[in-house]
């Protein structure tokens, strides 16, 4: 089995105690040689701010390649490429392209008056500036306002062919959904070596199935009974590692090089599955006054 190349998805703090912790993941994380880190929006674009100092400051004081997200929520066009050009000229030139979630219960997303109505005109527009490399989302299974497997290929090709370099999925739980939806972009001419899986290390069971509810993810019934079992013999740790590596194994041996890790800002299991897919620490890193 080949050594992946790894990335690793954080959340900007909302406070003193949260940047202390964002600070502490990086750490734990970043001997690991990650490709890139990236870190999210809110949904509607409520942290905005946060982004932008946390991208900021990660990028100067860590020495990593840090990808900032950027979205169409909230925004016009003009501020949001404003937002990019202080990226570019902060010496970030990564960002994470989405449409983004409408603020909850809004229902479904309206562009903003002078906005971008998609994630493909916010591509295009970004794509023609010549200065970034562009990730967008993809989505092996269900998106909110996708019909169907096929209409999320439809839409991953039209934002490669806007100008975006790469593909991160939303996170699965088993196997065979990132394969059949290769398959189906392989299908559609999609160069699949471009679409990297997206993981989630499932700390907290009842939380990541919340989440799976909300986006849409297959949530297979072998996962609540492995959990119900593994927290009445208190072994829910051991549980989450052993189903996150066996995961990330099985996609490496079908033929994946790449995997995208959501943390939660939580490292101690991404870096535990990290160390078992045989990725090796390097030396840590050090804070930058």
């Amino acid at each position: 089995m080949t050594t992946p190349e790894i990335s690793f998805e954080f959340f900007p703090p909302k406070n003193l105690e949260a940047s202390f912790r964002l600070w502490d993941t990086v750490q734990s994380l970043a001997p690991l040689a990650p490709r890139f880190v990236s870190v999210t929006y809110g949904a509607s674009g409520t942290t905005r701010e946060l982004t932008r100092d946390a991208v900021t400051t990660l990028h100067k004081a860590s020495g990593l390649p840090v990808a900032a997200h950027l979205t169409c929520v909230s925004a016009t066009r003009a501020e949001t490429l404003a937002i990019a050009d202080q990226y570019a000229e902060a010496g970030i030139t990564d960002l994470v392209a989405l449409r983004g979630d409408p603020p909850a219960g809004s229902g479904t997303f309206t562009p903003c008056e002078d906005g971008f109505a998609s994630s493909v005109e916010l591509i295009e527009a970004l794509a023609a500036k010549g200065t970034f490399t562009l990730r967008v989302g993809a989505y092996p299974e269900a998106h909110p306002d996708s019909s169907s497997m096929q209409s999320n290929v439809d839409w991953l090709k039209r934002k490669l062919d806007a100008g975006a370099d790469e593909a991160l999925t939303q996170f699965f739980f088993e196997a065979e959904s990132f394969f059949r939806f290769r398959d189906a972009c392989a299908k559609a001419g999609i160069d699949t070596d471009r679409i990297t899986p997206g993981i989630l290390p499932i700390e907290n069971w009842k939380g990541a199935r919340r989440f799976a509810e909300s986006c849409g993810t297959t949530i297979p019934t072998w996962l609540d009974e492995a959990f119900d079992k593994a927290e009445r013999d208190n072994r829910t740790d051991l549980l989450a590692t052993a189903l996150c590596s066996e995961l990330c194994s099985d996609l490496l041996e079908g033929g994946v090089k790449r995997l995208h890790f959501y943390t939660l800002n939580r490292p101690e299991l991404t870096r535990d599955v990290c160390h078992a897919l045989g990725v090796k620490s390097k030396a840590r890193l050090q804070k930058v006054a």
